[in-house]
């Protein structure tokens, strides 16, 4: 598969991560808008910070918590190889119920710089991976631009996944149209007051619509090689159903139906369990019980959309390990 940025070229790559890295001065790379000058290094463990910090603790360097071929991941992505993930440290929300909480709330993991970051893309492409998934990427935008055509430049040919909660600016957005080959979005919550109580940011929801929209504008639908099975370009939205109907499905089902596209392909997982803070959410500190995926499905189906992911297991060894080299 040609991947998008070689056609849009490393020097128009360049100036948008110039343009970018500028603008973290005065950061609203995310919607928080914080105003916070990122170009600073990040303070040591014994250093005051100086004024504000960005919501999403991030300064000069991007911060990485992992990298690795990915076999959990969407059928499209993982194929045989694996999705090749970097797991970016930090966050620009706070979801209550984070299983990723180390990563996204402690910054587990290091600063890298772009020549740092564009070895890891080189490192998964070397062992195999189908794509580069850019896992958690919204704060750090300016820092992938920056990385990218040294990757590029060094022989990196795989299609770009952007996996996002999709609490993105547009600004952010419009940055990585041409480059990214498959948006990968969360639609998380519907109702303002329940995405404030649960990420800590009411305008989860105006967001999160706006980013769906542009990623839809910029690669269309899903679409699949019929030989590999593998996804070329489009959009795959995630969307968690949570107990008690907290997430809003059939409003995002609709939404995504009627504004978005009926052919927009959905993942509707039902793999929430309460973690980190979720204990103090009685009403949301359990796992969905059958019914309501079934109500979640009945509920897509309604609304209009035809297009769902199903995972086919991967086979296993004598031990009940998965084969690695499927």
């Amino acid at each position: 598969m040609w991947p998008g940025y070689l056609d849009l070229g490393t020097t128009e790559i360049r100036r948008r991560a110039a343009e970018a890295i500028d603008g973290l001065r005065d950061c609203r790379v995310c919607p928080r808008d914080c105003r916070v000058d990122r170009t600073v290094e990040r303070p040591g463990a014994d250093e005051r910070v100086r004024g504000r910090q960005p919501v999403c603790r991030t300064w000069r360097l991007a911060f990485v918590g992992a990298h690795f071929a990915h076999f959990g991941e969407e059928d499209c992505l993982r194929g045989r190889r694996g999705s090749g993930t970097i797991f970016f440290s930090w966050c620009n929300l706070r979801c209550v119920f984070c299983q990723n909480c180390d990563v996204s709330q402690d910054g587990a993991g290091r600063e890298v710089s772009a020549a740092e970051l564009a070895a890891l893309m080189l490192d998964l492409q070397d062992q195999g991976c189908h794509n580069i998934n850019f896992v958690t990427p919204e704060h750090v935008v300016p820092q992938v631009l920056e990385a990218l055509p040294i990757a590029i430049d060094r022989g990196l040919r795989l299609p770009i996944v952007y996996n996002t909660s999709s609490y993105d600016s547009l600004e952010s957005l419009r940055a990585m149209d041409g480059i990214v080959d498959i948006y990968l979005p969360d639609f998380k919550f519907w109702d303002p007051g329940m995405a404030k109580r649960y990420t800590k940011a009411e305008d989860y929801p105006e967001a999160a619509r706006r980013a769906v929209k542009e990623m839809h504008r910029q690669v269309g639908p899903l679409e699949v090689d019929p030989q590999s099975g593998l996804a070329r370009r489009g959009v795959i939205v995630r969307h968690l159903v949570m107990p008690g109907g907290t997430a809003g499905t059939r409003e995002i089902m609709r939404f995504l139906a009627r504004e978005v596209s009926p052919e927009t392909y959905v993942n509707i997982m039902g793999q929430y369990r309460p973690e980190h803070k979720a204990d103090l959410y009685p009403e949301i500190a359990r796992r969905p019980r059958e019914e309501e995926m079934e109500d979640a499905f009945r509920a897509a189906r309604e609304e209009g959309i035809t297009r769902f992911d199903e995972r086919r297991e991967r086979p296993r060894g004598r031990r009940g390990l998965p084969v690695l080299g499927w």
